[in-house]
C-alpha cells in the first residue's frame, strides 16, 4: 500500500485502500499499524485534519480493529 507523508509529530505516513477499507499508519516511532473497516470519510478527514495525531486519538485509535505490522 502506498503511503504519503504527513506533517505530524505523531504520524509519519498514511495510506488507504478504499477497496478493502484498510488504513495503514506509520508512526514517528517506526511502528506500522493497519486499521480495518475504516470508512473513506474518516481517511479524508484524517488527511485534512489540522492535527493528524489529535484526529487519530479521537476518531481512529480504539475505534477500528487493529493489526500491528511492524514495531
Amino acid at each position: 500500500m502506498k503511503r504519503v507523508s504527513l506533517e505530524s509529530s505523531v504520524i509519519a505516513t498514511a495510506g488507504y485502500d478504499p477497496g478493502t477499507a484498510v488504513l495503514e499508519l506509520e508512526f514517528t516511532t517506526g511502528e506500522v499499524y493497519r486499521y480495518y473497516a475504516v470508512p473513506p470519510s474518516i481517511h479524508r478527514a484524517l488527511m485534512a485534519a489540522r492535527s493528524a495525531g489529535g484526529f487519530f486519538a479521537e476518531r481512529i485509535r480504539d475505534v477500528y480493529p487493529t493489526e500491528l505490522l511492524r514495531s
